[in-house]
């Protein structure tokens, strides 16, 4: 499957989605009600800046679905997200890879910073799609410019997605890294102020918190870490710019795991004694660590060797 330019090929079958009632009647849906002003609209779209139309079709370049980018603001640097598919595909992974290719677009060829969709309140197979795939619900500070593009609804579900986003879940679909878990930190979006996020101890992550730090003005290329605990447990993320975590168990044969952290959303649970280095590959990024236990020297284990020993005791 791919997306490509609408071609005139794909009229009949994308008039005959857009005419399905219960396709037309979805916020996401504005397109002509006739062939005729269909063919119109997609020649005057073209080559419009604001807006940009794609096709989803299948490994014969058969039609499957549609996706969009409107309401396209330069200056604003965001968008908004329209995405239909063909009912008869719908567990069929089009939407979704229809979905992440338009947020590539947007992001990686248009410069975007934030893509932003909505969705009725009564459409739930839509919102089970979205909080599936991880995309949390915008608070209701939606701006007016915004909400009077769709109507002023009262009736609308928002979602946004920002650019350094884990939008792909390629992260979260490892699950673990050397035995460490993989975690998605509760994050609420909010188009033009950013977004917040937040964890609690024993709720979201597996222990009291005694202790939190944070390492930033570091320089791009510097490397920290080198050390391991024998009993704390600890939470990582990278809120600002983009940290490899490289983390080593320590078993025989088991080669190291590194994951690059660029998403404040993503973190990382070591709850056990693992070696761990950190890359900083932009400058002033910043790690910040929630800590089960005060700082007690005696935890670590800053010597390569004497880590290995302490993981071999601890077996026998």
């Amino acid at each position: 499957m791919r997306i490509r330019a609408i071609e005139k090929k794909d009229l009949n079958a994308m008039f005959e989605l857009c005419s399905q009632s219960e396709i037309s009647n979805l916020i996401d849906c504005s397109y002509p009600a006739s062939k005729e002003e269909l063919v119109n609209f997609l020649e005057k779209t073209a080559d419009k800046a604001d807006e940009k139309h794609f096709a989803i079709v299948n490994s014969d370049d058969e039609f499957e679905g549609l996706c969009c980018l409107r309401h396209i603001n330069t200056s604003e640097n965001r968008a908004a997200l329209s995405i239909i598919v063909k009912p008869d595909v719908y567990t069929k992974g089009y939407a979704w890879f229809g979905m992440v290719e338009t947020l590539k677009y947007g992001f990686n060829t248009l410069g975007l910073e934030q893509i932003y969709w909505c969705v009725q309140k009564d459409n739930q197979k839509a919102l089970r799609f979205f909080r599936k795939h991880g995309f949390n619900t915008l608070d209701k500070d939606i701006p007016k410019i915004i909400v009077k593009q769709f109507g002023n609804s009262e009736d609308l579900v928002w979602f946004a997605v920002l650019k350094n986003d884990d939008y792909e879940n390629i992260a979260l679909s490892r699950k673990t890294i050397a035995d460490c878990s993989i975690i998605k930190i509760k994050t609420i979006p909010t188009i033009e102020a950013g977004a917040l996020s937040f964890f609690e101890a024993t709720h979201d992550i597996p222990f009291d918190i005694k202790r939190i730090y944070f390492i930033s003005q570091v320089p791009e290329g510097a490397r920290r870490g080198f050390h391991a605990h024998k009993k704390l447990k600890q939470l990582l993320f990278c809120p600002y710019g983009k940290i490899q975590l490289v983390l080593d168990t320590g078993e025989k044969g088991a080669s190291r795991e590194e994951i690059t952290l660029n998403d404040p959303s993503i973190g990382i649970v070591i709850d056990k004694p693992v070696w761990r280095e950190m890359l900083w590959l932009e400058k002033n990024s910043v790690l910040v660590v929630a800590a089960s236990d005060f700082y007690t020297e005696d935890d670590y284990l800053r010597n390569y060797d004497d880590f290995i020993r302490y993981i071999n005791s601890e077996k026998s």
